[in-house]
């Protein structure tokens, strides 16, 4: 068993979340990752925007950077070209990441700049007052649709696919260690790597949608997620309601900061 205190910042516990919230699930998955990869947390920084998994970094013991709304993969976007060598993890929401933040989603992306993000799905804005985000299914309650959602919820997965990332997976806090498998497979890849997590929120969303208790919420995950090798052998009929997990895309293409040394060092002049 490794030591996880030298992870964490002890003096800023106890943390803020709510009871039940799958956020410090991700966080202890994430550090016992890094344990295992052996990865420097002098070298390694974490940058967030706002919402409730944005304060991961709080709780972390390494370089960290708590931004703006939907801007932490902007930021990062900095760091890594400032220092191609550091490790550079970006945790964010699925409010935070995809609307107002939703530019710098999908061009990171096409970029293929060299980042790790743990993209925390919900399905609401759970710290800023319970309003629909752009995963909340239709039909679902939140704060800005009493009477249900009318908007089809993004597939976040795929709209990273389509921009151009090259690593993509979807896991979910109950299955633990098949998450961490997967973010370390993330932070190994060398180009934009996205880790969806899906997670649940009893506080914002499961009270809006009467779901009955916390440890109920989390059943409801492990009975709906499914493989990707069990997905592509089920009928439409079968998937109805469920998820799958797992890497979704795992491909080789050339990586931004890569091809920006390439630049620099074609552009030096001769001497």
């Amino acid at each position: 068993m490794f030591d996880y205190l030298q992870y964490v910042r002890q003096e800023n516990f106890p943390h803020i979340w709510c009871a039940g919230c799958g956020d410090g699930i991700v966080l202890k998955a994430l550090i016992r990752t890094m344990d295992k990869l052996g990865l420097s947390q002098d070298e390694t920084v974490m940058v967030s925007g706002i919402g409730c998994s944005s304060r991961t970094p709080g709780y972390v013991d390494i370089n960290t950077l708590h931004t703006t709304h939907g801007r932490a993969i902007a930021f990062a976007t900095g760091v890594k070209i400032a220092n191609p060598d550091l490790n550079v993890i970006v945790v964010t929401g699925d409010g935070d990441a995809t609307a107002i933040g939703g530019n710098h989603f999908i061009h990171a992306a096409r970029r293929n700049i060299d980042l790790t993000v743990l993209l925390y799905n919900n399905y609401i804005y759970g710290m800023t007052g319970g309003q629909c985000s752009p995963t909340t299914p239709r039909g679902a309650n939140a704060s800005t649709a009493q009477h249900g959602n009318l908007e089809p919820a993004f597939n976040i997965s795929g709209l990273a696919i389509a921009a151009g990332a090259s690593f993509v997976a979807r896991g979910d806090a109950y299955h633990v260690k098949k998450l961490e498998t997967l973010i370390g497979k993330a932070l190994q890849k060398k180009g934009f790597s996205l880790v969806e997590v899906v997670s649940p929120c009893p506080t914002a969303f499961g009270r809006r949608n009467k779901m009955a208790s916390p440890v109920k919420m989390m059943e409801q995950l492990r009975d709906t997620v499914v493989s990707v090798e069990k997905w592509e052998k089920m009928t439409g009929e079968e998937r109805k309601g469920r998820f799958r997990t797992g890497i979704l895309r795992d491909i080789e293409k050339p990586e931004f900061t890569a091809e920006y040394a390439k630049l620099i060092e074609k552009m030096r002049p001769e001497e």
